[in-house]
């Protein structure tokens, strides 16, 4: 009888990352669920659960985490941070780290895992990105280049690991008012929203937190995630939620 896969999971603190590491232990899988300040009660205990640190924007840190991890059959770079407000008042300091947390650290993640994928002749690679680059929403455009930056990547990058047997397959979330997303977002806008804006601004955040239009749950992008991941024959951009849904 053949081991159980192993999948590791990037940014498994909260939201969508606890919810897919919860999801493949349930389905039987061993499960490295990373984070950058580990947390053991967040989730069921388990033998098939090892929890590691990782901080996706530091390269010694993928190191360790790979090494560390031992062989895996599939990554998921879930780990990411929001950025909500109009481009006049962003530090670009904040821009760079969204850069930093959204996209380069999904390349450098990737780049990471794919000697041993290429090795093998097999593996799965999912990057979770948002339905935002499906239609643009106001006060987001820093977000959603970083997440269309990773969107363009994943695509091509697909046709040049198809060579050895590898999957490429992205995962496009609507919007989760149950997340953290927006209170990340605000904290890292501070003070710096010029005074033209606010109004239109308190009007955005009211309706991203709106539940009585559809709305994507968590448990909504781990069953995507687990169709990327275990179907061959899954399509290239998989929508998870219901508003998701509409907009693909």
């Amino acid at each position: 009888m053949s081991s159980p896969s192993t999948i590791l999971i990037t940014g498994c603190s909260s939201g969508f990352g606890l919810d897919i590491a919860r999801h493949f232990l349930e389905k039987g899988w061993r499960v490295i669920a990373t984070m950058r300040t580990p947390k053991n009660d967040l989730l069921p205990g388990s033998d098939a659960l090892r929890i590691l640190p990782l901080d996706v924007t530091d390269p010694e840190s993928i190191r360790r985490c790979f090494e560390d991890a031992g062989p895996i059959d599939a990554l998921v770079n879930n780990a990411g941070i929001g950025l909500i407000g109009p481009l006049e008042g962003e530090k670009f300091s904040s821009v760079r780290q969204i850069f930093e947390t959204n996209t380069f650290a999904t390349i450098a993640m990737t780049q990471a895992v794919l000697p041993q994928f290429r090795a093998r002749r097999s593996g799965v690679i999912v990057n979770v990105t948002s339905s935002v680059t499906l239609k643009s929403l106001p006060l987001l455009s820093v977000y959603t280049a970083s997440k269309a930056a990773v969107n363009a990547f994943t695509e091509s990058l697909a046709l040049e690991l198809a060579l050895f047997n590898i999957r490429v397959r992205l995962v496009l979330p609507g919007r989760a008012p149950d997340t953290r997303f927006g209170a990340n977002a605000r904290h890292l806008i501070a003070d710096t929203l010029p005074e033209a804006y606010e109004e239109f601004r308190n009007t955005v955040f009211s309706s991203l937190q709106d539940t009585s239009t559809p709305v994507t749950y968590s448990q909504d992008v781990a069953d995507a995630v687990w169709a990327a991941v275990t179907d061959p024959d899954a399509p290239m951009r998989i929508p998870a939620g219901a508003d998701a849904v509409v907009l693909s």
